[in-house]
């Protein structure tokens, strides 16, 4: 029998990926374990291990909240009803449990301050409930801070919106933030920051995209920038050679290949790049960056270990 190649094989590597918006294909009807979307369990299991964050996406509207907690009720229930396969990781015991058991965790995100009303003292349940990571906008100006379509800083509140995420152990991430509002977050933050689906402004000029001084300003923080796929933030055809662009672009900057990482975005982008069409064809871009010259160590790094290396402290 002809032997497996390494890069085309799914259980010869794992995932961490840091952002999905599966939340909003389970309210639409979709199940965890099997579905027609990008992600599902019966697909993710091949993988030799697996971690995602699932967002809880809100924007700025009326029935922000009750469409948060639609959400958040979908997730731990389908999580639930698959305990076999997944659990939710509250904090690095839980990863490390779940990784030596072979078993699959779900690290649960929220996406926009509105599904909490932007309320502050709300924060501490959602960390109680698994929440590990957040932002404090979309693609909207809030009462917290200016988006990356808007501008604006951070007002006092969204200063002190951090500061008790990160009492809570809750990282920030700033893949909407505007510009001014990255740079205040990167003044405040107690934590490692993360631009959980962001790729690099320098090798496609999009304002979702962040800057090289943003990237190192991440990297100085401990924090991890994932890799987004969907087509529009990579180039004008978005393709797995674009992937690869941005990821060589910041190990230019990043020697030490610590702080890149996966935020797939899938599930929430309805263009993703060609060749690419659900969590299955992670394996084509490992197969194109060992061919491009990448090591299998750094591989695993992007792929999984930079991302569980911060979670799991």
């Amino acid at each position: 029998m002809a032997k497996i190649p390494y890069t085309l094989c799914m259980n010869n590597y794992s995932v961490f990926d840091l952002h999905c918006d599966t939340a909003d294909k389970l309210i639409s009807g979709e199940k965890l374990k099997s579905n027609s979307s990008h992600i599902d369990l019966l697909r993710a299991k091949n993988f030799n291990n697996y971690v995602q964050c699932f967002s809880c996406f809100t924007k700025e509207e009326k029935n922000a909240v009750l469409l948060f907690e639609k959400k958040k009720t979908a997730l731990l229930t389908e999580i639930n009803k698959n305990s076999d396969l997944i659990t939710i990781a509250k904090n690095g015991n839980d990863l490390k449990q779940n990784k030596e058991n072979k078993k699959m965790s779900a690290i649960l995100t929220l996406e926009g301050a509105a599904g909490i009303n932007h309320n502050t003292a709300a924060l501490e349940n959602l960390r109680q409930t698994g929440f590990r990571m957040c932002s404090l906008c979309w693609n909207q100006e809030n009462v917290l801070t200016g988006s990356n379509q808007t501008g604006g800083g951070l007002t006092q509140k969204g200063k002190d919106f951090v500061k008790e995420a990160n009492r809570l152990g809750m990282f920030i991430d700033v893949s909407h933030i505007s510009d001014d509002g990255f740079w205040d977050i990167f003044k405040t933050s107690s934590l490692p920051i993360i631009a959980s689906h962001s790729n690099s402004r320098f090798v496609h000029p999009h304002k979702r995209n962040i800057t090289d001084d943003m990237f190192l300003a991440i990297c100085e923080s401990g924090g991890v920038v994932g890799i987004n796929l969907y087509a529009p933030f990579l180039s004008e055809n978005g393709n797995i050679n674009d992937v690869l662009r941005h990821i060589f672009h910041f190990l230019e900057l990043d020697p030490s290949q610590n702080h890149i990482a996966r935020g797939g975005d899938l599930d929430g982008c309805d263009t993703l790049e060609n060749g690419i069409t659900d969590i299955t064809d992670y394996k084509k871009i490992a197969a194109a960056l060992i061919s491009a010259g990448l090591s299998k160590p750094a591989l695993n790094k992007i792929f999984f270990q930079n991302a569980f290396n911060l979670f799991e402290k």
